[in-house]
């Protein structure tokens, strides 16, 4: 059984994008799931969440998955 969750809330308003278009993207160009901070109420609209409960591993190839997809389109 989890005994917490860990999580990183960074703001993307810089990024001109909604937090709802911004996660399905991720998900649909990047392979990242990520949740949209609209879906915690109108405040969390300009977040992401991302949950780093994982390996190592599998967050740096997150991470380089989202480095490559800003490169290409922000």
């Amino acid at each position: 059984m989890p005994k917490g969750a860990f999580y990183a809330f960074p703001n993307i308003t810089k990024t001109g994008w909604k937090s709802k278009a911004l996660a399905d993207t991720l998900l649909e160009q990047a392979g990242v799931a990520t949740l949209s901070g609209a879906s915690f109420g109108d405040y969390g609209e300009g977040y992401l969440r991302f949950s780093v409960a994982n390996s190592l591993e599998n967050l740096n190839q997150a991470l380089e998955r989202i480095d490559g997809w800003t490169r290409k389109n922000l």
